[in-house]
């Protein structure tokens, strides 16, 4: 059944910030927490060093890949000016230090690098220096009480268009955001996006371009997809309602993608009360989408999301916390209903199995438990391991698997360590990926390389000053 109030809501919303004649070239979105809604009276100055190791070491008869990245980003915000208004600016520049050659492809297969090129600038892989970008300059506007208006480039804070900080850079957004808190327990976030900056790219691009930046897949008959530069979209409509009353937290979010695609959210959760510094955690995420149009483009063969096209997701999670150790067991339903389409270049899985360096994106009728336990002394160490089993269908069902990947199971091991006293503003950051196959491949390796039977490894050096 089709979703109404909020749909209609979102539409609404897009309809009238289209109308308006916004600047091409707006400002962006100060520094702070996700969901936070009012700004400090404060001014700060930031500055960030980030080095990024990356390997990828393939079953034997394929390529092995690594590299060596390292950023540096500067950002201001002002403080608050003429009560009302605040400002602020940020940039970063990249290099690659040191790499395979990522713009060559996999010579038995044909297949090009999947993670390492994703440090830098995945259009162009084989560029090494000048990699830099503009990614905030905004104006928010604190008016009325407990009110923020921020309009220009920023950072997306909603479940499905995020930072998916795992490289030198995140994503932005270049967008008009409201967020307001009517009542101390609730929160409503407004959001139009117009152009977005995709991590792991240099330039803005309008919606319609930022879908098909990262590998396509095949489209439902099995034929690679050709929507790379051919969607037409008026932008993206955002309405999130957080309530957190007591021991509950409840989220309600619509993600109107004009032309493409409507995506309803729920997500109901519960902590109880701390006994002995321990508590019981439950929470649930109920995802609904629908095609919107033609999916993008009129021609099929060129389309994003198939006219009539239906999705349904649900995850759960129940643990137990402790302030030195977390226990999480998840599990996701993507139905067989249809795929579940949401652009990688946007922002990463909101699902409870979400485990790093894979998604379950661009999938149907998947079934996916995992195991989360995280480990935390007191002051600056914490370990997590994580495990899943992702039950995906066949690499030959073109209809419900789009990337090609065969049903695996994944184990990471992350360790996160911040330096305090003379290094206080290091942090360490170490991460290793097992993923096995399951799944059958047929003997043919492009289900293979970058995708399961591999080991993949990350050491990340980040300096805050």
């Amino acid at each position: 059944m089709k979703r109404i109030i909020l749909p209609l809501y979102a539409s609404l919303i897009l309809t009238l910030l289209t109308s308006l004649k916004v600047v091409s070239q707006p400002l962006s979105y100060p520094s702070k927490q996700e969901n936070d809604t009012i700004t400090s009276n404060k001014g700060h100055f930031q500055g960030n060093i980030r080095a990024y190791f990356a390997a990828t070491d393939n079953q034997k008869q394929l390529s092995d890949y690594s590299a060596l990245g390292m950023a540096a980003s500067v950002e201001y915000e002002s403080p608050l000016l003429f009560k009302y208004f605040k400002a602020g600016i940020r940039g970063t520049f990249m290099g690659n230090l040191a790499s395979s050659n990522l713009a060559i492809p996999d010579p038995s297969t044909g297949q090009a690098n999947r993670y390492e090129v994703g440090l830098f600038d995945v259009t162009n892989p084989g560029q090494r220096n000048d990699l830099n970008r503009l990614e905030k300059l905004y104006l928010t506007i604190v008016w009325p009480k407990n009110s923020e208006l921020t309009i220009g480039r920023q950072l997306p804070k909603t479940p499905f268009i995020n930072p998916q900080d795992g490289r030198l850079s995140p994503t932005f957004v270049e967008s008009v955001a409201w967020d307001i808190r009517p009542l101390p327990k609730l929160k409503i976030h407004s959001e139009y996006i117009w152009k977005i900056a995709p991590r792991s790219t240099l330039q803005w691009y309008t919606v319609g371009q930022s879908i098909g930046i990262y590998p396509l897949g095949v489209n439902p008959e099995g034929v690679a997809s050709q929507y790379r530069g051919n969607l037409s979209s008026g932008g993206v409509g955002i309405v999130g309602i957080v309530y957190q009353p007591g021991q509950f937290n409840f989220e309600l979010w619509d993600t109107y993608v004009d032309n493409i695609s409507n995506t309803n959210y729920l997500k109901a959760e519960w902590k109880s009360k701390a006994v002995a510094r321990k508590n019981w955690f439950a929470g649930l995420q109920v995802i609904q989408q629908n095609t919107v149009g033609n999916g993008g483009n009129a021609d099929l063969t060129e389309t994003y999301a198939q006219p009539g096209g239906q999705s349904m997701v649900f995850s759960g999670r129940v643990g137990r916390q402790s302030p030195t150790l977390d226990i999480f067991l998840n599990a996701t339903r993507i139905t067989a209903q249809g795929r579940y389409l949401m652009p990688r270049e946007w922002g990463r899985d909101p699902f409870y199995t979400f485990m790093p360096r894979e998604r379950n994106e661009g999938f149907g009728d998947v079934t996916a438990v995992s195991v989360n336990t995280i480990f935390k002394s007191k002051k600056r160490l914490k370990v997590e391991l994580s495990a899943g089993y992702f039950k995906l269908p066949d690499t030959k069902n073109f209809a419900l698997n789009k990337y090609g990947i065969p049903a695996y199971a994944q184990l990471n091991a992350d360790l996160t360590y911040r330096f305090g006293r003379y290094l206080k503003g290091l942090e360490a950051h170490f991460l290793y990926v097992r993923k096995e196959r399951v799944g059958n491949t047929y003997g043919n390796d492009r289900y293979v390389i970058n995708k399961v039977n591999m080991n993949h490894v990350n050491l990340i050096l980040n300096y805050t000053f």
